[in-house]
């Protein structure tokens, strides 16, 4: 199924200190992106599907290019993206989107994974191409 929306990793947790007490919180900056995900994931039959076996998962990012990538001489076709947001992160934000729908039992089920980012085509919309496969 394809997520349309622009990618985004899953931000790492933040902490700090008030009134001599740590606290630790997640940045909700990827919460829209999750969000799209499970909403596609849910037109594709996913929610709630609760694979029991072995699953593996399939994810092409497709983020949007910089202009320097959209002038009359740009490659019209996908660029290797090789700049952040980080592949293990934005592979977290699916991880995370896939369980909160009910997928799979857990995350843990994933026995392989396969992700690549790219420049989005031109004239094409951001998003992921994400395959699931299990039992």
């Amino acid at each position: 199924f394809f997520a349309a929306g622009t990618p985004k990793g899953q931000p790492r947790p933040r902490a700090f200190a008030h009134a001599g007490k740590v606290r630790v919180y997640d940045p909700g900056t990827a919460e829209h992106w999750k969000s799209e995900i499970a909403l596609a994931a849910r037109s594709a039959g996913l929610a709630g599907a609760q694979l029991s076996g072995p699953v593996a998962l399939t994810v092409e990012f497709l983020l949007p290019r910089p202009k320097r990538l959209c002038g009359k001489r740009a490659e019209p076709w996908r660029i290797p993206h090789t700049s952040r947001p980080d592949v293990d992160n934005c592979m977290k934000s699916v991880f995370d989107a896939l369980t909160v729908i009910g997928a799979w039992l857990d995350d843990s089920q994933v026995y392989e994974c396969i992700a690549s980012k790219h420049y989005v085509e031109l004239g094409a919309h951001c998003g992921a191409w994400i395959s699931v496969e299990g039992e």
